[in-house]
């Protein structure tokens, strides 16, 4: 099918049905990531983040980008938001409404975030001027179009981004050891202190 054909059959003023759907789900992802900033509620904040991430997954099956979408379920549903939600019940952290959510610094927040906004578009767009897609080939999100693209033109990015992981992984552990360390020869001079206040006492 040519571009001209399949721009005979949909348009602006006729959208396809996967066009409506990608509009509508785009909406609600929208609104609940609005929802996940502006809430006073953390654990209400984690579910809408929860809401917005799987509407971003939709987005990319619609596209057809299969496997962009699984990681995006995988890594950011499954791992990062339930390790908030285990972060915030093991933790003191309050559960119910917290005043502390809202630094009421809303007008520089939201300029902050529409100029980012543009700034992302305006990269994306002059990026992809002149990159012309063929329909006929394979879809450019499917596993093995992302596999070769990754492992063929980046490579190296792709190895320096696991070896700054792991150099993160170590220092977490190392920064981990060492505060857990301290605390222990805090909390032995306390008890070495408080028995020698015993025995002067025993000994009067």
């Amino acid at each position: 099918m040519s571009l001209a054909a399949a721009a005979g059959h949909s348009g602006f003023l006729s959208p396809t049905g996967v066009e409506i759907v990608f509009l509508l789900v785009g909406i609600a992802t929208f609104g609940a990531a609005v929802i996940t900033v502006t809430t006073k509620h953390l654990v209400h904040a984690a579910l809408w983040l929860i809401v917005a991430l799987g509407g971003l997954a939709v987005e990319y099956l619609l596209l057809t980008a299969e496997f962009i979408a699984w990681v995006q379920v995988l890594i950011y549903v499954g791992s990062v938001v339930v390790l908030l939600l285990f972060g915030l019940m093991l933790t003191k952290a309050p559960i119910g409404r917290s005043p502390d959510a809202d630094s009421e610094n809303r007008l520089p927040a939201l300029v902050v975030a529409v100029a980012a906004a543009c700034s992302l578009v305006w990269v994306v767009v002059d990026a992809f001027r002149t990159t012309w897609i063929n329909l006929h080939g394979p879809a450019q999100g499917s596993t093995k179009v992302s596999g070769e693209i990754l492992f063929r033109h980046w490579v190296l990015p792709f190895e320096a981004l696991s070896v700054l992981l792991l150099a993160a992984l170590v220092g977490a552990i190392v920064l981990s050891r060492r505060n857990s360390a301290g605390n222990s020869a805090d909390l032995s001079r306390g008890n070495s202190a408080d028995l020698s206040r015993k025995n002067s006492r025993e000994q009067r």
